[in-house]
């Protein structure tokens, strides 16, 4: 939901790295300590179960969480684009994407993922609770009221049950940036062709939400010196200022809408065919041009990946020169740098490989390659396009 800058890593799943920031050991610990007294209450057992029960329980919850990004992430690199971390912190979680949607079917099936997610782990909290206790004292077992016998799984699973409910009702809130938000701009956008109107519209229900969540904070804080309602106010505050963010980041994306790609991008790129020999590829175009990598195309034409600089050279030391430039050939960054050349700069501007390897591929309908935008000529038109008092940062 919001960005962060470094995290820890936790694991590795299917290539995207799970990592949390410092704050979310501040979540960890105080969720611990305040579920560990009613859980104490709740078994009839040892402080030593009540305690590692609680400690399992919190741990299952930020599973849930992270179960919830990987439908985000999941469904994003089904549409083509490049996930590569999710981070934990204090009030949630973020799946960075090297792009952002580019049409609302995209932006739709992004956002409806992570809901998707945490709505079929709650099935399976009722599923394994079913299990335990039966259809019919069910509702007994989440509110333990003592009418069933409480075990440490029951106990766990009723608590994750009802809260993931509740995050599943408080993401689908159609206020941006949560994901009922983003749906609620793809929808929008859907109907009005308008991706922008999509994003102020959901950015507007996003600052109101915010106002009523910490006017809902501010009164449970001054009438029950409420815990909850100082973390109420929190959330409201960073809810707003995101919206406030998307509303101004869209004002600007008007404001360069009318430039396209194909007015800044260098017509005449330098490429290497993938049959081209290594040595050949070395000789007569890196060391000529000091590139650290060029875009590679295929007999037709067509983009199909970068060649790195470095492994050229490594291969054509060591004598294996006449190896195609395909033997080194990186044909998944295809994907993040291409851009439709009749595209819009913001498009160019949504890559995060414009940061990374300071240029995107512009292709035609085909595929075919037909230009490079660099970032500094990304800067310097978004730079006339603002005016000269906006000041572009440097990535």
């Amino acid at each position: 939901m919001f960005r962060r800058s470094s995290s820890i890593k936790l694991a590795q799943v299917a290539g995207i790295r799970i990592g949390v920031d410092a704050t979310w050991f501040v979540m960890l610990f105080l969720m611990i300590f305040l579920l560990s007294g009613s859980f104490r209450s709740a078994l009839d057992s040892s402080d030593t179960v009540a305690y590692l029960t609680t400690v399992a329980t919190v741990l299952l919850f930020f599973v849930s969480l992270i179960l919830h990004e990987l439908g985000h992430a999941v469904v994003a690199r089904r549409q083509g684009i490049e996930v590569k971390r999710i981070e934990l912190f204090l009030f949630g979680g973020l799946t960075q994407m090297s792009r952002d949607a580019t049409t609302p079917a995209e932006e739709l099936k992004i956002a409806a993922a992570g809901p998707f997610a945490t709505f079929l782990f709650a099935l399976l909290c009722v599923a394994v609770d079913l299990a335990i206790v039966g259809p019919n004292r069910l509702w007994h077992g989440i509110k333990l009221d003592g009418t069933v016998p409480i075990t440490p799984v029951l106990l766990s699973l009723s608590w994750l049950l009802p809260m993931n409910v509740l995050i599943l009702i408080f993401n689908l809130v159609p206020a941006y940036p949560l994901d009922g938000g983003r749906i609620a701009r793809a929808l929008v956008w859907r109907a009005t062709g308008d991706k922008q109107r999509g994003t102020r519209t959901a950015a507007k229900l996003g600052q109101a939400f915010g106002v009523i969540l910490g006017g809902l904070g501010l009164w449970l804080l001054l009438s029950y010196s409420s815990f909850a309602g100082g973390w109420l106010l929190v959330l409201a505050f960073l809810l707003y200022q995101s919206a406030k963010g998307a509303i101004v980041q869209s004002a600007v994306s008007e404001r360069i809408d009318g430039v396209r790609i194909h007015d800044i991008m260098d017509h005449e790129p330098v490429a290497v065919a993938v049959t081209t020999p290594i040595a050949e590829a070395h000789e007569q175009l890196f060391l000529r041009y000091r590139a650290p990598w060029l875009p590679v195309v295929d007999a037709d034409g067509r983009f199909v990946g970068i060649a790195r600089s470095e492994r050229v050279e490594e291969l054509a030391h060591r004598g294996e020169g006449w190896l195609t430039v395909g033997s080194v050939l990186e044909a998944d960054a295809a994907a993040n740098l291409r851009v439709d050349e009749d595209g819009p700069l913001t498009d160019a501007l949504a890559r995060e490989s414009l940061g990374r390897l300071g240029a995107v591929i512009a292709v035609d309908g085909n595929g075919v390659l037909r230009g490079v935008v660099t970032l500094e000529v990304a800067r310097r038109a978004l730079t006339a396009a603002l005016g000269p008092a906006v000041r572009v940062p440097r990535a």
